[in-house]
């Protein structure tokens, strides 16, 4: 019997993006199913979107109760309470393993590049590179750059190699943070060690006692935020510069029918850094103009796209859930991924648009796609012959080209650096400035939007609400990842932007000149925000741990492991954090009570979830102005001009 055909939802309960919404309309006309329709006929199972089933040994799997998750046990005797705590475990694991990976390649990539064996790529910022070295106790003074780069990549491997000890970025968390991770017996050794204890610890038969492995979770998270993640993003920034803020244009509408459009689509910034490269080599340019084409279009989208738009300004498409509705303009004239974030059905759309789909990285490889690899010591030669096959398919375009004319242009590559350079000037450069705006309540508090789109939200939704919220209550934003592109394809990463504020945040902006959402970069840059948050903790008035911030995050459209371990490593480092839509918990458990209550009375901060931007917005108005309350500050105070000496010794309380 032939299947029941599934109705498919209006577009505009798709998404927000009017894009993304064009395309899908185009796809389905040409006959071209998405993962927004297949998000329609596929249903999630409603035991494993609680987390309540546990299939890690061959006696089961074993389904739980979700409405009554304490009736039975698995055939092993685990509970529900040690179940949804591996899964989670699980979940922190593999995320960890994937910041840890990225972050190692870059590490290994600046090794290369310091012994001369990458001659492609340099250092460009050495400046970063010695600050970051003297925050690691390494002696630059008097030092030639080389001897100084090649102690920091020793010390930094240690991030991911090393078995006992702590790890090396523990010298940037803020004492008081650090002194209740030693008490509770999590500070990280290595990113690799607590990656292989996770998975053994949560292995059937090991530890099966939900407290106990939240410890490990914890520990596991943090070698992720303080560890793999911000080693990736201090590198990054060391060898291909450290962003300041560019006009950028974004959305569908930056390709051109008359040139070569080519999407790289991934995380690793080499890909792109390279393509770069071969794009501006004159013969290969010549070729393009032989071809008819007035030039070679490069355009980046998800994470990818994010790095390199803040270093160079290059124009990006859309965010992961645009991915695929990108290539149904039929103008693209090569896709090149590499590792996170990639559909595998995109290489099925790009083939019904005559499209070359490209994987560039041994670790990222699709079935029937043309691998092209990426040998970082000779990248050109990959890079250059995918622009080839780029030009061959602009010379014999067949399907018709329908590209959406919408694009906005917003400021993004506001980095800690120059978010301190912003605020106080190259004199008098610092985070006095916020915190005084957040002391007085011009500023309300600060919040990171995060995270992924997913086709069981609408998308860019509950990302553009949520911030529209926030920053209309005096809440200045800062964002990574797919979260970035929704706002600024929503036009709110612009100066302009300001008018939706509130007053206090609204006149801030003015008098900096600045958006009062601040795009940071990629989800993996999202260790900007916790060096930020630290540098508040130091400035001082505003407690002494990143427990005592009036800050929160939120993951409005969460999708992806990834995304668990970057929300426990803030919950870990004291931030009150909010998931949109669903959170892999069974309800009514001890270790959801854990996660959403127990763990802020450790000291820590918390988890919540909610479906509605609406109400994501109001928990975290709530607990930043529970935190104002806490330092003394609910209230609005004259602006007075005091150096931190005095700052610190203000009762706040008065």
């Amino acid at each position: 019997m032939a299947a029941k055909p599934i109705k498919l939802l209006n577009v505009e309960d798709l998404t927000i993006c009017e894009t993304t919404a064009e395309m899908i309309t185009k796809a389905r006309a040409d006959g071209v199913e998405l993962f927004f329709d297949r998000a329609t006929a596929i249903k999630p199972c409603p035991i494993g979107e609680q987390s309540a089933c546990c299939k890690h040994c061959s006696m089961g799997p074993c389904r739980m109760n979700t409405k009554s998750p304490y009736d039975r046990v698995g055939v092993c005797g685990a509970t529900i309470d040690t179940i949804v705590a591996r899964n989670f475990g699980r979940m922190v694991a593999a995320g960890t393993a994937a910041h840890t990976d990225h972050g190692m390649a870059m590490l290994e990539l600046f090794r290369d590049v310091i012994n001369g064996k990458v001659k492609d790529f340099s250092i460009k910022d050495p400046l970063k590179l010695f600050e970051i070295a003297e925050s690691l106790d390494i002696v630059t003074e008097g030092r030639e750059l080389k001897d100084v780069a090649l102690d920091l990549y020793r010390e930094l491997e240690r991030t991911y190699v090393q078995v006992e000890g702590e790890l090396p970025m523990m010298k940037r968390v803020p004492e008081k943070t650090l002194e209740l991770w030693r008490k509770a017996g999590i500070v990280p050794r290595g990113a690799m060690r607590e990656i292989m204890e996770m998975m053994h610890r949560t292995a059937m038969g090991v530890d099966q006692d939900y407290e106990n492995i939240m410890l490990q979770i914890s520990r596991t998270a943090l070698a992720d935020g303080w560890g793999g993640s911000m080693v990736s993003t201090d590198i990054s920034d060391i060898l291909f510069g450290t962003p300041a803020p560019l006009e950028i244009e974004i959305d569908m509408g930056v390709l051109k029918k008359d040139k070569v459009n080519i999407i790289v689509h991934g995380h690793e910034p080499i890909l792109l850094e390279a393509m770069l490269l071969s794009a501006a080599d004159p013969e290969i340019k010549e070729m393009a103009k032989d071809a008819g084409a007035k030039g070679i279009n490069l355009v980046g989208m998800c994470c990818s796209g994010l790095d390199v738009m803040s270093r160079h300004g290059l124009p990006h498409a859309g965010n992961f859930s645009s991915t695929e509705a990108v290539l149904v303009t039929g103008a693209i004239d090569a896709m090149t991924v590499d590792i996170q974030c990639i559909k595998q059905d995109l290489k099925r759309v790009a083939d019904f648009y005559d499209t070359p789909f490209i994987t560039t990285n041994y670790r990222a490889k699709i079935e029937g796609a043309l691998h092209i690899p990426l040998d970082e010591q000779n990248p050109l030669v990959c890079t250059d012959e995918i622009i080839l096959k780029a030009i061959a398919r602009f010379q014999t375009r067949k399907k018709p080209i329908q590209i959406p004319r919408k694009k906005t242009t917003g400021v993004h590559g506001f980095s800690y650096e120059y978010i301190n350079y912003m605020l106080g000037g190259s004199f008098r450069g610092g985070y006095t400035p916020l915190n005084e705006n957040i002391i007085n309540g011009r500023i309300r508090g600060v919040a990171g939007v995060v995270g992924c789109t997913n086709p069981r939200s609408k998308h860019d939704y509950s990302h553009v609400e949520l911030v529209k919220e926030l920053i209309k209550n005096d809440v200045l934003v800062l964002q990574t990842g797919c979260s970035q592109m929704a706002l600024a394809k929503a036009g709110l990463t612009g100066p302009d932007a300001a008018a939706l504020a509130g007053d206090g945040l609204a006149e801030v902006c003015e008098t900096v000149g600045m958006p009062p959402v601040l795009g940071l970069g990629a989800c993996v840059d999202n260790s900007r925000i916790l060096i930020a948050a630290s540098e508040m903790v130091k400035t001082g008035g505003l407690g002494e741990s990143l427990a005592d911030l009036p800050a929160a995050g939120c993951a409005p459209e969460w999708m992806s492991e990834k995304a668990i371990a970057i929300g426990h490593y803030f919950v870990a480092s004291g931030i009150y954090v909010v998931f949109g839509h669903t959170l892999p918990v069974t309800g009514g458990t001890r270790f959801e009570k854990l996660l959403f209550e127990g763990l802020e009375d450790l000291g820590f901060g918390k988890w919540a979830v909610a479906d509605d931007p609406l109400e994501m917005a109001r928990l975290m108005i709530a607990h930043i102005d529970k935190k104002r309350s806490q330092l003394g500050i609910d209230k609005g105070r004259e602006r007075v001009l005091t150096d931190m000496t005095d700052r610190r010794s203000l009762d706040l309380t008065a």
